[in-house]
């Protein structure tokens, strides 16, 4: 028998009210030669954070060098004019500091962080590695063979290997659409080829400087004008990218791996970029659908069938393209099975409304893990960095959480019919092809089939279906 007093234990205590963001106010200021400066002073704890970020990443590598940022910046922290990669590893160990380099689809980047009794010296160390590589030959050749060995072991992982399909044929003929160098264009990369390109990437009028932390105003820009202000701008590149591919009919990649015990399915379409104004409707949409472990995914594919340890989407909105995607790893004999519940759900994403709990659930999920983001100066920095980066509004922070509010059960069944697409997608499934061909030939008009290397494949099908 229940103990009345007890009764309390039975309802989850209401939620508390939301509680005001307390975020630094940042000031921007511009260097003549272009570079822009934001300063973000907080003294809770003697610490400084930099970025220094350009807008330039991966997507702008020449079509014949995939890889040469990764390479770049990789190469930042291995010699300067001044020193050598030993110099800069004991300098920054020396002061107990940070000072690291890399570059995604849409940008690069050039992060440090030190006690405040030290940010003179891990500015000018920072200032240093971005401004005056020397790209040494010693450290190119062993960075080259390092590459190498990874993309080896990438080809082992059937992550990579789906992810690599889904952006050739999603992306088309955009950037977006390389994932990884080939081995031909590591070897082909040369010191004259690194500075060249760092020449015309890495200028002042491209690049943002953040510093947040225990700083002085006067005294920050004293010393950013010493190091930065004689900095040459150039002329900041104007990408021209062909257009993604029009997609008319789903269609089916898979990607043989011999004996393999679990099968990597990747469902997806095109998506939205970060400044798309349906951005917060698709994120609270994502959220219920299967951005977490109480979402509708997760909790059909592994909660109620027990195909996997976890199925999620994800919205990849990213400066000039994106993608909506679906995924799990599930085992080989239900591969078939778990396509059918992920179609069912991304059809009922479109046609059915959420229930008022759903969405109240999915807007809780998303503001109260936002301040978390925030919580330290290392998170609150870098997002600063991605306002500037991706062009968000200056309000984001303070914005996001009446943004998420203002998301309606309309607003969900609306962006899910614009952006989930299950009749268009491409399913990419990466497993045993003589275990899974005959489960999963139903779901697309035809196969194409690769191996983990990436050529063509001739598939054997007993009978291939149009309709699942």
């Amino acid at each position: 028998m229940d103990n009345p007093t007890e009764a309390f234990r039975h309802q989850p205590p209401a939620p508390l009210p939301l509680r005001t963001l307390s975020i630094p106010t940042p000031e921007e200021l511009t260097l003549p030669n272009g570079l822009r400066v934001i300063i973000i002073e907080s003294r809770r704890l003697p610490l400084v954070s930099i970025r220094l970020a350009f807008r330039t990443g991966d997507a702008f590598d020449p079509p014949d060098l995939p890889g040469l940022s990764d390479v770049l910046t990789h190469m930042l922290t291995e010699g300067t004019v001044s020193r050598t990669s030993r110099q800069i590893a004991d300098e920054v160990a020396r002061i107990g500091a940070t000072l690291n380099a890399g570059a995604n689809s849409d940008y690069s980047t050039v992060a440090a962080s030190a006690l405040a009794s030290y940010a003179n010296t891990i500015f000018e160390l920072l200032a240093d590695v971005a401004l005056r590589p020397s790209f040494p030959e010693d450290e190119l050749q062993l960075t080259k063979q390092n590459t190498q060995q990874n993309m080896i072991a990438q080809r082992a992982q059937p992550s990579f290997l789906a992810s690599e399909t889904l952006a050739r044929v999603i992306f088309g003929k955009h950037p977006y659409a390389v994932v990884s160098p080939t081995v031909e264009s590591i070897n082909a990369m040369t010191r004259e080829q690194l500075a060249g390109f760092h020449r015309a990437a890495f200028i002042p009028n491209n690049a943002v400087l953040l510093i947040a932390g225990d700083v002085r105003r006067d005294a920050v820009m004293k010393r950013v004008e010493k190091l930065f202000a004689a900095w040459q701008p150039g002329e900041v590149a104007q990408p021209a990218w062909p257009p993604l591919p029009e997609r008319e009919a789903r269609s089916l990649y898979l990607v043989n791996r011999p004996g393999s015990a679990q099968s990597n399915i990747v469902i997806a379409n095109a998506g939205i970029t970060r400044t798309h104004p349906d951005y917060f409707p698709l994120l609270v949409m994502n959220t219920v659908l299967g951005a977490n472990a109480s979402s509708r995914l997760f909790m059909n594919l592994r909660e109620a069938k027990g195909y996997t340890y976890g199925a999620y989407s994800s919205v990849d909105a990213r400066r000039f393209a994106g993608t909506f995607r679906a995924s799990a790893e599930v085992r080989a004999d239900v591969t078939g099975a778990s396509l059918k519940e992920f179609f069912m759900e991304l059809e009922r994403i479109r046609e059915v409304p959420v229930a008022d709990k759903e969405l109240a659930d999915a807007k809780s999920y998303l503001i109260g893990v936002f301040p978390i983001r925030l919580e330290t100066q290392e998170g609150l920095i870098d997002q600063f960095m991605q306002i500037k980066m991706q062009g968000l509004p200056e309000d984001y922070l303070l914005t996001y959480r009446d943004r998420v509010n203002a998301v309606t059960m309309t607003d969900v069944l609306r962006v899910a019919r614009a952006h989930v697409t299950p009749d268009r997608a491409a399913i990419v499934v990466v497993g045993d092809a003589a275990s899974i061909t005959d489960q999963i030939a139903s779901y697309a008009a035809d196969i194409e089939m690769y191996d983990s290397a990436g050529k063509r494949q001739e598939v054997n099908v007993a009978d291939t279906v149009g309709d699942d």
